[in-house]
């Protein structure tokens, strides 16, 4: 088990590497993100697919299992600040009896009822059917948008490093909904950090470098619930006391206190009253914004705006890149097609979105998806018919001398206006009010 940090270690930074890669668009051999707990949970309600529910049982399994080791090993954000951790606490233990560390030491953490309030707001107003509030708080999202430099992204990202220079891995455990909801399953996992009495010196190695703050040396007790499974404890007990697995009957103990009862039927009330708030924030938020075009499978703007988390991973694998940040026009990615037009044999951005928001579409269901509609302007066109031979769905005519768009077979993709030799002005594409087969 001194083995274990290690290879643990390495394991989360194979999951970065992945990651990092998969959200700058450079390759995304393995679909890292359909892992992530809250965008999975999102696309079960939405989508209730096999694949997902699937997913989302495994994430489950392993946290009932061993605990909390997603928050160490599945989640980017986590292991970012594993790794802002270690550039923080460059301490290195010696002695064999608990000698001072050299560094900094690691400051415990306290483990705070708040994040289960924030996580019964933003879960609350999931369910009701609106992401928004979720986008500014789940790790995730705030991953993928830092790594695609949107100023949210960076600067909530940039805080939680601070954050994680004075608290360690604070975020994790009392800030963020993901973990509030996988360390309440951690609560009854089978295997679990407990330390051995009989073995332990009560050196304090162990609570000095524990980056959640959840061990309690001289009480010789374990918070699992807070406890993300980094197994640097187990490293570092110089006489093995502290273990990992199915504790002893006699250490197994379960006890619900008072306060941890009033803390669930007071968030559980929140968790109610942000179903309804849900329900109003998704019937409000677009009401300003309009005639935007939308990536195939978003279906409207009204359901975009409450499904996207903004992670902007369509926006980094998008070959033509089309596919633009949020922006005062528009609070969620949507399509941009000064840039280029959206190719026919192209579904990449729904094969990649992890939330649901836009929907996994067979390549032939996604060509004949409407997501816009395209118009010639006749004062400006010059009939020069580049525009006939550029559309792949054969939707634009030469009627006489005039040049007509077959409204039945056009589906908006842009390619027309791409080609326009006046500057793409004698065609508009203008956006559906919902999407629709042709």
């Amino acid at each position: 088990m001194k083995k274990a940090y290690g290879i643990r270690l390495a394991a989360a930074f194979v999951v970065l590497f992945l990651a990092v890669a998969g959200i700058c668009g450079i390759f995304y051999p393995v679909k890292i993100f359909d892992i992530q707990i809250l965008p999975l949970l999102q696309r079960v309600f939405i989508d209730f697919s096999i694949s997902a529910i699937l997913l989302l049982a495994g994430v489950i399994l392993l946290t009932l299992l061993f605990g909390r080791f997603y928050c160490s090993t599945l989640c980017p954000f986590g292991i970012i600040q594993e790794l802002a951790a270690l550039l923080f606490f460059r301490g290195k233990e010696r002695g064999k009896n608990g000698g001072k560390n050299r560094g900094r030491k690691n400051k415990p953490t306290a483990n705070y009822p708040v994040k289960y309030f924030i996580a019964a707001v933003v879960l609350g107003a999931l369910t009701g059917g609106s992401a928004l509030l979720l986008r500014y708080i789940e790790p995730y999202t705030y991953f993928g948008s830092a790594f695609t430099i949107s100023t949210v992204g960076l600067a909530g990202i940039l805080l939680v490093i601070l954050l994680t220079g004075f608290k360690n891995r604070f975020f994790c455990t009392n800030i963020c909904p993901a973990g509030a909801m996988l360390g309440l399953i951690s609560k009854i996992s089978l295997n679990k950090i407990y330390i051995d009495k009989d073995l332990c010196v009560s050196c304090g190695m162990c609570e000095k470098n524990c980056p959640s703050g959840c061990i309690n040396s001289k009480e010789k007790t374990v918070d699992n619930v807070t406890c993300v499974k980094c197994l640097k404890c187990l490293s570092v007990c110089p006489k093995g006391g502290i273990k990992f697995g199915i504790k002893p009957k006699e250490e197994i103990k379960f006890s619900l206190k008072r306060r941890e009862l009033i803390t669930g039927v007071a968030a559980a009330a929140v968790f109610g009253a942000m179903i309804k708030a849900g329900l109003v924030i998704k019937d409000k938020i677009v009401e300003k914004f309009k005639d935007i075009i939308l990536p195939p499978g978003a279906e409207s703007e009204e359901r975009f705006v409450n499904k996207c988390y903004n992670c902007n991973l369509c926006v980094a694998n998008c070959p033509n890149k089309i596919i633009v940040k949020a922006d005062k026009d528009f609070p969620a990615v949507h399509l941009d097609y000064s840039k280029g037009c959206c190719d026919k044999n192209c579904n990449k951005c729904g094969e990649v979105c992890p939330t649901g928001a836009i929907k996994r579409l067979k390549l032939e269901e996604k060509q004949k998806t409407r997501i816009g509609m395209a118009m010639i302007v006749e004062e400006n066109c010059g009939k020069c018919g580049d525009c006939i031979a550029a559309c792949p769905y054969g939707a634009i005519i030469r009627i006489g001398d005039k040049i007509v768009i077959n409204a039945s077979k056009c589906v908006g993709c842009g390619a027309c206006k791409q080609v326009c030799k006046n500057r793409g002005n004698a065609i508009e594409i203008f956006a559906v009010r919902k999407q629709s087969l042709i």
